[in-house]
């Protein structure tokens, strides 16, 4: 039986940190084992996560909704950064923050849930990826894809604002030349009256820069309307998750209470 070398990986990176190595190093012997060096290759080739990488990949595979309306979030906002103008997209940079800070927050106690509290350098590494997720879709792959081994970075001098204007460069002086070496020049004719159909064009013109500006308006509704989404579904997660918490600990008062009753009646019984 072929070693599926995908399916091998999605089980390691689901592990802590702490038991990576070995289970990596058990299942490459095993496909060596089987004859196939290629996957056993593959399997050993891969690295170890981070604990920033741990939280992570643990967020995307517990929390798949949230991932998906994170992922559309970015794809909405870099549609914006790409046509709005500044005062715009610092609004929207401020939700984006506050969405990220909501996420790596769930990751944080996901970590916590599992016995491996995050210090604030792992979980700034955390908001660190999902930045990156926003600001680019090939990061965006390989944070939902639930395999890394390192936390990722946003690219450099990523704001979520603009870049300016491209200033034109001004136009070289004309060189001078002696008036004995310039021939004599005819005068130049008259303008000509402008053409009748140049209005139109002034009007097709206008029309074609308000299409724009709708065009514009539009995907910044789209944008914080999906940003209103994803802080909706992180309020209501986060909700759950404060309801969970108070489930289990009356969970656990009940089971014990139960045990202690148990244990007296066994006592009674024996008696």
């Amino acid at each position: 039986m072929d070693v599926d070398v995908d399916v091998v990986a999605d089980e390691l990176y689901g592990l802590a940190p702490e038991r990576f190595t070995e289970a990596r190093d058990e299942r490459a012997a095993r496909a060596r084992k089987a004859g196939q060096a290629g996957a056993a290759k593959a399997i050993a080739g891969l690295r170890r996560p981070t604990r920033a990488a741990y939280a992570s990949n643990l967020l995307v595979r517990r929390r798949p909704e949230e991932v998906a309306a994170f992922l559309e979030l970015g794809e909405a906002l870099r549609g914006a950064q790409r046509s709005l103008d500044g005062s715009r997209l610092r609004a929207l940079s401020h939700q984006r923050h506050a969405v990220v800070a909501a996420l790596a927050r769930t990751a944080r106690q996901l970590a916590e849930e599992e016995g491996r509290a995050l210090g604030e350098g792992v979980a700034h590494e955390v908001e660190q990826t999902l930045h990156a997720a926003l600001a680019d879709p090939g990061a965006a792959e390989q944070w939902s894809g639930g395999r890394l081994s390192t936390g990722l970075s946003p690219p450099v001098g990523f704001t979520g604002l603009p870049e300016k204007a491209p200033v034109r460069p001004r136009p070289d002086r004309p060189v001078k030349q002696k008036q004995k070496q310039q021939p004599k020049q005819k005068p130049e004719p008259s303008r000509e009256p402008e053409p009748p159909r140049e209005p139109e064009r002034r009007r097709a013109r206008a029309e074609r820069a308000r299409a724009g500006a709708e065009a514009r308006q539009k995907e910044l509704r789209e944008a914080e309307r999906a940003l209103a989404e994803a802080d909706a579904r992180v309020a209501e997660l986060e909700r759950q998750l404060r309801e969970a918490r108070t489930g289990r600990s009356e969970a656990r008062r009940a089971l014990s209470g139960a045990t202690d009753r148990a244990r007296e009646a066994a006592r009674a019984a024996r008696e």
